[in-house]
């Protein structure tokens, strides 16, 4: 009697032992399937983040396939690879990091400066007020401010190369410059050869 009691006892534990191992088995599958399809994706994420990353980094095309093909074969350390080798920055960083280049190199080349003590000046100023270079000229017919390199005023037309040109002109040396009358010879008459 003992013995039919003891299996009357243990036949429902024995029994759940087969339902609870089924249950494990069923949740088993899904979780792995589950699991699976997480990497999969992982895995294709990865892959594309990198082919997105290096082309906004290089216009290389074996560069954008080599990186792409390192992180589809070693996955999270083709990853770690490529972070460390990839170039540093993205193709706009640099055309913006150009632009500003080139926008500070055009505002430097607009600001004038003396030639002889590279004194910042104006457009409108005659001497440098630093050190006293003569800048510029005016036209004796309109009075505009010229060049001193020029020969015609491109205001009013006027020959201002017949002009006197001012005694305090450092750098500029006048050796070698014949007189204003051999040059001029007739007024209305151009000045053949070269005069330059």
């Amino acid at each position: 009697m003992n013995f039919s009691l003891v299996l009357l006892a243990t036949s429902p534990k024995a029994s759940s032992s087969p339902d609870i191992m089924a249950t494990i088995q069923g949740l088993l599958g899904p979780i792995i399937g589950c699991l699976v399809m997480f990497l999969v994706i992982f895995s294709l994420s990865l892959i594309i983040w990198t082919f997105r990353d290096i082309r906004a980094r290089t216009q290389d095309f074996v560069s954008q396939i080599l990186a792409t093909v390192l992180v589809a074969l070693f996955n999270v350390g083709g990853l770690f690879i490529y972070l460390i080798l990839r170039p540093r920055q993205t193709l706009a960083e640099i055309y913006e990091r150009q632009l500003e280049e080139e926008s500070l190199l055009a505002e430097m080349t607009e600001r004038q400066t003396c030639t002889n003590c590279h004194a910042r000046v104006e457009s409108d100023f005659q001497v440098c007020p630093s050190c006293g270079q003569k800048l510029k000229r005016s036209c004796p017919k309109c009075e505009r401010l010229l060049e001193l390199r020029w020969t015609y005023c491109p205001y009013c037309a006027n020959n201002v190369g017949s002009a006197p040109m001012p005694g305090n002109m450092p750098g500029i040396s006048m050796q070698g410059v014949p007189p204003s009358s051999s040059l001029q010879g007739n007024p209305g008459m151009p000045v053949s050869g070269n005069r330059f």
